[in-house]
């Protein structure tokens, strides 16, 4: 029997949460998530000697594609500096992916607290919950024993996203899952290519392969969910989701790709050589790359009006991989 989704009814806003394809969705999550799960501290030997890490590791370095790895600037530099280099960017992105990963947490916390009683989609929500605290444990574990001083989102970011995603979960929630895939999709995206490209060091291999294993699911919930709401939604909270896609991943994308600043401070990069790689063709299209999946999800949505389409072009995300509509 296909289960029966409950509306959350102190959302002001959509009334109805359909049930056609997340129902049939969440009881097969639930089960996988039982059946392949892991624990960050069973299933990582973390005093592995071959899984020790720290800033003169000699098997850290930059992945091929990294727009910062192409400059000239880089490739000058010592292989001591590239590695430390290279083990700064893959931290610093962990330290943002665990920082989403919390605020993602409260915002299912959210969802899941009004729920009534035998709805299907609390097992799951509590299920995902739990994964995303395995990967925080794995994030912040290599950063602690990496040494590199990475901060992850800025400071004003920091501030501002804890309070504002739960009151977005309940108000917007066809935002809230947006903003769910902005941070899953890029990560996943990455990791699947570092992965694919070759690691540079077995430890982020290891939390890389559980990492994209068990996002998986969480992504195809988030977008099944997306399928089953938008549809049911009124024509302006359409046309305002449809404008505040790109603006969202036009914040988030760069988080996750760009070098930052902090490598600047710590290791001494030029900050023109940083500009450099952020507006490299190669840095620009990584940035669209990284969305790819979300554009064309908007697009079977019937998001990318006009109007969107030309904010998609303003914040640089845009890319020829959809057709007119």
């Amino acid at each position: 029997m296909t289960a029966t989704l409950h509306p959350a009814t102190d959302v002001d806003g959509p009334t109805e949460q359909p049930a056609r394809k997340l129902g049939a969705l969440v009881e097969r999550l639930s089960r996988q998530s039982v059946e392949k799960h892991h624990d960050a501290y069973v299933d990582i030997a973390w005093d592995d000697p071959e899984l020790a890490i720290g800033p003169d590791d000699p098997r850290c370095g930059l992945f091929a594609f990294d727009p910062l790895a192409r400059t000239a600037w880089f490739q000058d530099q010592t292989p001591e500096l590239q590695a430390r280099i290279g083990l700064h960017r893959v931290c610093a992105a962990f330290k943002v992916g665990m920082q989403f990963e919390n605020l993602l947490q409260r915002g299912l916390l959210t969802y899941a607290f009004r729920l009534p009683n035998a709805a299907p989609e609390y097992r799951y929500l509590h299920h995902e919950v739990i994964e995303e605290s395995q990967h925080s444990l794995m994030f912040q574990e290599l950063v602690n024993r990496s040494e590199m001083p990475v901060h992850g989102m800025p400071r004003w970011l920091r501030a501002v996203a804890p309070p504002a995603v739960t009151v977005i979960q309940r108000a917007f929630p066809e935002l809230f899952f947006m903003l769910v895939l902005g941070g899953e999709d890029p990560v996943d995206h990455l990791q699947r290519r570092q992965l694919r490209e070759g690691t540079s060091h077995p430890l982020v291999e290891r939390i890389m392969r559980i990492h994209v294993t068990e996002e998986a699911r969480h992504i195809a919930f988030a977008r099944t969910y997306l399928k089953d709401l938008v549809p049911t939604l009124s024509t302006t909270r359409r046309k305002h989701l449809a404008l505040r896609v790109p603006l969202v991943l036009w914040i988030m994308a760069p988080l996750m790709v760009d070098p930052t600043p902090e490598l600047h401070r710590a290791h001494g990069v030029p900050k023109a050589v940083l500009a450099e790689a952020r507006r490299s063709p190669e840095g620009r299209q990584l940035r669209k790359d990284c969305v790819a999946k979300l554009r064309r999800l908007c697009a079977e949505l019937g998001l990318l009006t006009p109007t969107a389409r030309r904010v998609w072009k303003r914040c640089g995300l845009w890319d020829d991989d959809v057709a007119p509509a």
